[in-house]
């Protein structure tokens, strides 16, 4: 029972009711089997189904790490290939001649594809040491209990050429659009996200008609066209016209040595403002002859 307790989305409590299940009915004979489990709902069951594992159960896929909701491309790729799923599972060759841009939709990008053959070529692989213990927030059931701006965990469920799909816990995957996946340019959610990675997401906008929601990965996002900080306005002095700039501090007791005119600080001509001093005139000097005295000249 340890080891279903650490499976995403199983507590305690229903590792328990999985164990006592199949005690009182025998061994699940299939993953689909697992909602017949009390108290075992669906969100449950979305978390949980990818790492049970189910030996000789009904479908093939059972024993392996995809998921129940991938089951119908695995059998579009087996039906094109006209072979088996447990061929397609133990044959590489098979698997080589599958192109995964041929499946790829507006719900299932190619990461998640790729994902999927990684998983058939190694079938039986406990995938759970690449996860961590994850739980979506408490209350948040449906998405009249979302509101913008509200910070939820989430894991990404697929990645697409457009952004990355989010389950929240409201049974409504929410999409995080390429330009709010990082507060960086980025040009392939794949650089970024991976499928079933846990994130913290916040909450842009809920369209409950069209079922809806749009998210944000962004650290400073802008909620409903505002951003969250918003820069402070800069104080206006009093008694100071509006548009002006602000005005030059002058220095006691010296004069000012620029005007204001139309706006813009101008500097001031000299002379401008007080008397200009008139320049003294040249006086003519009287020459001083050595020379005067002895020969009687002036």
């Amino acid at each position: 029972m340890t080891s279903i307790r650490r499976n995403s989305g199983l507590g305690p409590a229903l590792a328990a009711k999985i164990v006592a299940w199949r005690d009182e009915h025998g061994p699940f004979p299939s993953r689909v089997a697992l909602r017949e489990v009390p108290r075992l709902g669906a969100k449950a069951f979305v978390q949980a189904a990818g790492f049970l594992r189910i030996r000789n159960g009904e479908n093939p896929l059972d024993a392996s790490a995809v998921h129940p909701e991938s089951y119908a491309i695995v059998d579009r790729m087996a039906g094109d290939l006209s072979c088996s799923i447990v061929d397609l599972m133990r044959d590489e060759a098979l698997r080589k001649r599958i192109d995964p841009t041929r499946y790829v939709t507006d719900e299932v990008g190619l990461p998640t594809l790729n994902d999927i053959l990684a998983e058939l070529a190694r079938p039986g692989r406990d995938p759970r040491e690449r996860f961590e213990a994850f739980r979506f927030a408490e209350g948040i059931e449906k998405m009249e209990d979302l509101t913008p701006g509200m910070k939820l965990p989430g894991i990404v469920t697929n990645l697409t050429a457009f952004g990355a799909f989010v389950d929240i816990g409201v049974h409504q995957d929410g999409l995080v659009h390429l330009s709010q996946i990082a507060d960086r340019f980025v040009k392939d959610p794949g650089e970024v996200l991976k499928v079933r990675q846990p994130v913290e997401v916040t909450v842009l906008t809920v369209d409950l008609e069209r079922k809806r929601i749009s998210l944000t990965l962004k650290k400073q996002p802008a909620v409903g066209g505002k951003p969250a900080n918003p820069p402070e306005k800069k104080e206006i002095r009093e008694n100071q016209p509006a548009g002006e700039g602000p005005r030059p501090k002058i220095a006691p007791g010296k004069p000012p040595q620029e005007r204001q005119e139309h706006g813009r600080p101008q500097r001031e001509k000299p002379g401008h403002g007080r008397p200009q001093q008139g320049k003294p005139r040249d006086e003519k000097v009287p020459f001083n002859n050595p020379f005067a005295a002895v020969f009687g000249k002036k």
